[in-house]
């Protein structure tokens, strides 16, 4: 793992290092920072399901799509069910899940593309956002990852579908795990455990969790993440690795965790412009 990739700018967290190796890709993620919305979604809140007024929401996503130069209208969304589906998207999709969460790409909490001037967007609240960049074939893709789509091995999936369906070779692919809950704030229990136990084995190499005892364990997403990248092949030095926590930064995230499922969502996007 290597240094923090995410740098402030205003209030969003830009990949830096990637916006420094390819013109015209756009590439971060939104912080809590600077928008319309009252307590407890105060104030950048992005999610449309969080019970928040859908007009903050919307006047909120406009605030980032000025920001970010990413029209509402070539935003791309997915439902988002815990799942390790990933669709590829086109222009054809604009604007699906903006305005409305009827919208949203059905059944998939992955999305990619190849067209220009397509903002693959998706919604956290300590789950993993997972950025995707092949830049040969200037192919983007983003995934969501909880612990249900880390154990289903999303990252793993987006990679098959790269290699696989189009043909991109694994030394070609760049990957980012961005700000999540890190293991220091997220402890499950023994059930969940177990199922990491089942995809990981045992926890000599890895360190994806740590007995803190009670039936109680630490568990780390971007690690676990970070596993199974290695697994599909990317090499260690094609990913890198946020080390900021959404629940110890209550002045910069949102976190579902910490304020105990009454919260807003930041949005992880990515695209290419040219």
């Amino acid at each position: 793992m290597i240094k923090e990739p995410f740098f402030l700018k205003h209030s969003v967290l830009m990949i830096e290092t990637w916006s420094a190796f390819q013109e015209g890709l756009i590439a971060g993620f939104s912080t809590r920072q600077g928008g319309f919305s009252t307590a407890p979604f105060d104030t950048l809140n992005l999610g449309l399901h969080v019970d928040d007024h859908i007009e903050d929401v919307l006047k909120n996503r406009k605030q980032l799509a000025s920001m970010i130069r990413a029209p509402l209208e070539k935003w791309v969304c997915g439902e988002q069910i815990h799942s390790n589906k990933i669709a590829k998207v086109t222009k054809a999709d604009g604007g699906k899940g903006s305005s409305q969460m009827e919208t949203a790409i059905p059944g998939v909490d992955g999305l990619y593309t190849k067209d220009e001037n397509v903002f693959l967007m998706a919604a956290f609240a300590d789950c993993v956002p997972i950025y995707f960049f092949a830049k040969k074939h200037r192919m983007i893709g983003i995934a969501h990852a909880g612990w249900r789509g880390t154990v289903a091995n999303i990252s793993g999936e987006m990679i098959k579908k790269w290699t696989q369906e189009e043909n991109i070779p694994i030394e070609d692919i760049c990957v980012c795990i961005g700000p999540s809950i890190g293991k220091c704030c997220y402890e499950v229990d023994e059930g969940i455990i177990k199922q990491i136990v089942e995809h990981f084995g045992s926890n000599k190499n890895h360190q994806v969790y740590e007995e803190v005892g009670d039936g109680k364990y630490h568990l780390d997403l971007k690690q676990a993440n970070y596993e199974l990248l290695k697994k599909s092949g990317v090499n260690c030095e094609q990913i890198e690795v946020s080390s900021f926590c959404t629940s110890c930064h209550p002045d910069l995230f949102f976190s579902h965790r910490r304020d105990k499922g009454k919260t807003g969502r930041m949005l992880g996007f990515i695209g290419l412009t040219k």
